[in-house]
């Protein structure tokens, strides 16, 4: 029976585990960004969530335990000085998950996992998709591109004799 057994052994001893997510929490606040298999993102997302909660409130004790768990003091000041900062008014939810396709030695299901805040393609995209924009056909636009050289030779021409 399976009982309690909630998280992904990822096939790794306790320890080999443990510091193969610390690195990756790493390697994430720091580039903002990872590319990884599915299963392993989504149990760094189990990870590295408490860990950027308790970065929203910069005491003495939060950054002793985020350091516990990372290991890397560069990596916490970055996350305390940085990191903290963009996500102090999200409620929850820090991470993406995006699927990227198959590798293609063994068939892995890949994905990027990255900082909400932090992808800028994505707040740009929500900006544009605020205006509204049309769409037309290329002859349509082709006529209109046309048209306007026509005019101004003709406007000089027809002024002249006026004045």
């Amino acid at each position: 029976m399976r009982h309690n057994k909630k998280f992904n052994h990822l096939g790794r001893k306790a320890q080999h585990r443990k510091s193969m997510l610390s690195n990756m929490a790493c390697s994430l606040i720091k580039h903002k960004r990872i590319t990884t298999t599915t299963a392993k993102a989504k149990a760094l997302r189990i990870y590295v969530e408490p860990i950027l909660t308790r970065a929203k409130e910069d005491t003495t004790a939060n950054r002793r335990l985020v350091f516990s768990m990372l290991k890397q003091k560069d990596v916490v000041t970055e996350l305390f000085t940085q990191v903290a900062e963009k996500i102090a008014q999200r409620p929850g939810g820090y991470t993406r998950i995006l699927r990227t396709g198959y590798r293609l030695g063994d068939a892995a299901e890949m994905c990027i996992i990255e900082l909400v805040d932090y992808n800028e393609n994505m707040l740009q995209d929500a900006k544009k998709q605020t205006k509204k924009t049309t769409r037309r056909s290329s002859k349509k636009a082709a006529a209109k591109a046309e048209a306007p050289a026509e005019a101004p030779a003709e406007a000089p021409v027809a002024e002249a004799p006026e004045a």
